[in-house]
This record gives C-alpha cells, structure tokens and sequence, in this order.
C-alpha cells in the first residue's frame, strides 16, 4: 500500500492542499483540525468511537482501534503526513507506518522513548537534564529500596498511559508498601519510583520544532493542579527572569534530545531553590499550551501544523501581557452542553471552547475557557468568574 496524495510534498505545485492524518479522536484532534482548516489543509482522523470532539470538524473521520496497524495504515491514506493527539498510541504501530513510506511525526523513534516515562527520564538525564531521582520497580525488594534512598514520601507511577494523575500512588509510610505492591499487581505491570518533590510551582513551556529544526518557546506558564489535573494556566508565569530562561533552555533541549517535532510540551518543577526540574515530556499539544489559541501571535496547534508540514513557523509571542486558561470540567453525569453559557459569556474578554464531548462526566474535561487582559490577577478574576457560571451535566 501507499499513503501518497497526489503529491509528493507538503505544498503541492498545482495548489492543492496538504492532507494531514491525525490518530486520536479528542479534543486535541479537535483543535488541529481547526488549526489545520485556517491553513487550508484537510485533515482525517481515527477514533475508537463516532461520536467525539473531533468527528464534527475533521474532514474524514473514521471509527478504529488506532493502535491497530491495519487501522493506522487505513487512516494514512492519501495523507501527506500523520501525527498523534496522544502518547498512548504504541510505536510499534508507528513503525508500521514508517516501514510502508508513510511520514509520521513525531515518529516512532521519538515516540518509544517519550512514551515510556522511564526511558523518557533515562534519556533526559543522560544529556544532563535535571529531573526528580528515580529508579526502577520491578519487585517488592526495588519498592522497599525505593523507600530506603528517597524516603517518605515519595512517588510509584506507572512507565506506560498514565495520564492526570491516573497511574501515580504516593507512598506516605512504611505501611503502604505492602498493600501498594498488591494493588500494583505485583510487578504484572511496569514501575518506576521518583522521589517526591516539594515545588513552590508547577510550570510549563510549550516547544514547537519544524522538520527543518526551526524551534520557537512559548512564554513559561504557571500550572495549577487539584486531584492531578491541570485546571488553571497562567500566562505568563509570575517567577523570576532566571528562572523564565532556564525553564526555556531546558525544555528546548529536552525535546531537542527526544528527537521531537510539533508541539510538545515539557512540564517541570520549580523548587523552593530555584531549581528547574523536568517532571515529563509531552509528545504532542499540550493542555498548558490552550491558552495560545488567543493569546499569541500562532498558538500552539496551528504551529504543530505548520512543523510537521516544514512551512516557517509562527511567532509565539503573546498579544497581551497576561492570559489565563481555566479547564471546565464536569460537574455530574448528564448532558455535554453547560448551562450557565448566556451568563458566562457576557463576562468581558471570555474565550469559550466546548468540546462536544458525547456525554458529561464528573471530572471530565468538557472545555476550557480563556481571559486576555493586562495583569495575571485580572484574567485570572475573570476567568474564574466565568467558569463558575458553567454547570456540566447537572439538571
């Protein structure tokens, strides 16, 4: 098989346009078909269901197991190339792309390392990026070890598809060792353990890199997290100008050593110090990175589209000094669509992204929302003012 269009590169002679295969379905999809769309690319997408964000938006959206090659290689064609909305996708079904001449990116090199946490973090601190001490868990003896060198508490966390949180235990005492290795599965799955980390902030770049190499960093935000998930981004983040470049030089070269191309995005610690520690790497456009869609000159989507095309990359600079992304989450099972979107909206400078997710979960993302404004403290007021209007799933 061939996953060739009509032409042969990204920008055809006779003007048609490149067609851009995305594996994922959500909402990340979501917002690269619509970044792609303004570029006057078509996109497909694959999901494991009808009904998702991207369905309604994508050019050709079709229902697959993604990490299925068959499925994979079905979606690639007539694509120019293929990228992934998610990490969870196995390189190995990216390998079988690369062997049939499909352009993947990030491809599959990038993704076997980046997709293991613990070979992400072996690979980063082999080049001298500074990340939290961690060591493998394979068995009951490497989990009482971990105790032993980094003591209470610290971290067990899945190497493979965890996500918000989802796959990470902390070990507060002695007495959760045992339990924790049952509830572990005994070793039937991969561990790593990572000492915990006492940050005074949580903090993310966003790092965007063509085919050619071309690179541009998005301004250094500050994360807010409750329950492991990302629910307010500030932009920029209100840390020191020392701080602001190193985080920038260490997440360019972390994603730089990865091989990585597209958006990524490089979540760290910054310690009461001011140290900057990577805690992971991801491999695609990133929650952090939302806030761009407004507040900067290219957001972060339409310069994952114009990397992994090779065209000139837009300026990643913010159009107003401060921005502020606030995560809507579901409040109840019900229906997908909020109530409160009237009162919400009539909030002054309110950007609000629905997903058209099929059903309201509660702690599921649903959509965020976004204030330009010229403080941090003023976004963030409005910010917060209109996503507490917005009700998910209640009756």
């Amino acid at each position: 098989m061939t996953s060739k269009s009509p032409f042969s590169s990204a920008e055809s002679p006779t003007g048609r346009e490149p067609v851009v295969g995305i594996i994922g379905g959500g909402q990340l999809a979501r917002m690269l078909c619509l970044a792609a769309s303004a570029l006057g690319a078509r996109t497909q997408t694959v999901e494991k269901q009808t009904r998702c964000p991207a369905a309604g938006v994508s050019g050709r959206h079709q229902v697959g197991d993604w990490n299925l090659p068959a499925i994979a290689l079905r979606l690639a064609e007539g694509c120019d190339v293929v990228t992934i909305e998610n990490e969870f996708v196995d390189f190995q079904t990216l390998e079988a792309l690369e062997r049939q001449s499909v352009k993947v990116l990030p491809g599959s090199a990038c993704l076997k390392i980046v997709q293991d946490k613990l070979v992400q973090k072996e690979a980063l601190r082999a080049i001298g990026i500074p990340t939290p001490r961690f060591r493998a868990v394979s068995s009951f003896s490497a989990l009482r070890g971990s105790a032993a060198e980094f003591g209470f508490p610290f971290l067990v966390k899945r190497r493979r598809n965890g996500y918000d949180g989802k796959g990470n235990w902390t070990m507060a005492n002695v007495g959760e060792l045992e339990p924790a290795w049952r509830r572990l599965k005994g070793g039937a799955e991969t561990f790593f353990a990572e000492e915990f980390c006492d940050f005074a902030a949580e903090i993310a770049v966003m790092v965007c890199r063509s085919i050619s190499g071309e690179t541009v960093r998005y301004p250094v935000v500050e994360t807010i997290q409750k329950d492991h998930i990302c629910r307010v981004v500030k932009a920029p983040a209100l840390i020191s100008e020392a701080c602001k470049r190193e985080a920038v030089r260490i997440a360019v070269e972390s994603v730089k050593a990865v091989g990585g191309v597209g958006s990524f995005g490089v979540e760290m610690f910054l310690t009461k110090e001011n140290r900057i520690l990577v805690n992971e790497l991801a491999p695609r456009v990133h929650n952090s990175g939302h806030y761009t869609i407004e507040a900067c000159c290219a957001s972060q989507f339409e310069n994952h589209i114009r990397a992994i095309l090779d065209w000139p990359l837009g300026r990643p600079e913010m159009v107003k000094p401060a921005a502020v992304m606030v995560n809507l989450l579901g409040d109840a099972d019900g229906d997908s669509f909020p109530s409160g979107v009237s009162q919400a909206l009539r909030i002054e400078g309110v950007h609000l992204h629905l997903y058209g997710k099929d059903a309201s979960k509660a702690g599921r993302k649903m959509g965020h929302l976004t204030v330009l404004g010229e403080s941090v403290e003023s976004a963030f007021a409005k910010a917060s003012q209109a996503a507490a209007a917005l009700k998910f799933g209640e009756q």
